[in-house]
């Protein structure tokens, strides 16, 4: 009798800790934010800019982990491996949240899609194909195919490494074009070094952000011959978009989203998703966003965000299949 009456103030007491974690009002903690990049970058300013507004809502920390390392998978891992109680998630980008897990699967420790749920994108980021105007008179995606069909293998292309995205992008629409013999040439300096390249006529086009390639072609330096983005750019009115030249899927609008464990309950999921969605509504986010040539483009619920996060795989698999990069170089 004595045992029995032990096992139901145990069963008692586990479903009061469960009652109450239910609820518990979220966040009523800080919350810890894995980024997987070193400070600074893009991925990085994201994660910070809406976290200051997220604590701002919520009286609640946003604390920044940043996790460098192995494509994302770093970060991904001990994500995966954490509580999923919607106090660790991942804020990430295409690259380390779509790519990687495609590309290195093997790799991983856990089935991605299925350890993996998107709470929101927060951010996109539209890119220009910029050409050089170094020896180059190519004003448009059309020249540029013509140019590459008439001297095959003199025209290359710069990327920020083997298997980035800038690299698929260029590479998918050479595919796209005709099969267009062009060069790709990685630069370790990442972005920064493309820039250089395009700048000294080292290379003649590449795949870059319009946050860091806007200068350039304001000063004459590069020549945009599309934008990739969901419609034309306020301040580049005259400039049209990869779908307008031609090529609606080459391209990609270099988002960063968030991520939490799948298993996150999903009240929680979606207080974390209204509190992320009322910190990007926020005038001053917006503005800091716009300083930076990132434009707020949140899912308006957890399972849009879940579907789109499902279409951006599906696109990188077929990109990965239909384009053959050799990674290890």
């Amino acid at each position: 009798m004595k045992r029995l009456s032990l096992m139901l103030l145990s069963a008692g007491l586990a479903f009061g800790v469960a009652t109450a974690a239910a609820q518990e009002k979220y966040p009523s903690r800080p919350i810890k934010v894995l980024v997987p990049y070193a400070p600074g970058g893009a991925t990085d300013i994201t994660a910070r800019l809406v976290g200051d507004e997220f604590q701002k809502i919520t009286g609640q920390g946003f604390i920044v982990l940043n996790k460098p390392g192995a494509n994302g998978l770093l970060a991904i891992d001990e994500l995966v491996k954490s509580a999923p109680d919607g106090y660790t998630v991942m804020v990430g980008n295409v690259t380390t949240n779509t790519i990687a897990p495609i590309l290195y699967k093997s790799k991983m420790s856990s089935d991605y899609v299925k350890s993996v749920t998107a709470v929101t994108n927060l951010i996109d980021v539209p890119a220009f194909v910029a050409a050089t105007t170094v020896d180059f008179p190519v004003k448009t995606i059309a020249e540029l195919a013509a140019y590459a069909k008439k001297n095959p293998g003199k025209l290359s292309y710069g990327t920020v490494g083997a298997g980035s995205y800038p690299h698929y992008d260029m590479a998918y629409l050479a595919k796209k074009a005709g099969n267009l013999d062009m060069a790709a040439v990685p630069n370790k300096n990442g972005a920064s070094g493309v820039i250089q390249d395009l700048l000294r006529g080292d290379i003649q086009v590449a795949f870059l952000n319009v946050a860091s390639s806007a200068p350039h072609v304001q000063a004459g330096k590069f020549t945009p011959l599309a934008v990739v983005s969901n419609g034309r750019l306020a301040d580049f009115p005259n400039v049209p978009t990869m779908k307008e030249a031609g090529y609606p899927d080459v391209g990609t609008i270099a988002w960063n989203g968030m991520f939490a464990p799948a298993g996150t309950p999903k009240p929680v999921l979606d207080a974390l998703h209204a509190a992320v969605l009322k910190a990007l509504a926020s005038p001053e986010l917006q503005e800091k966003f716009k300083k930076q040539s990132m434009v707020p483009a949140p899912q308006k619920s957890v399972e849009e965000a879940q579907k789109w996060l499902a279409s951006e795989m599906k696109h990188w698999e077929t990109i990965t299949t239909e384009v053959k990069i050799d990674i290890a170089q």
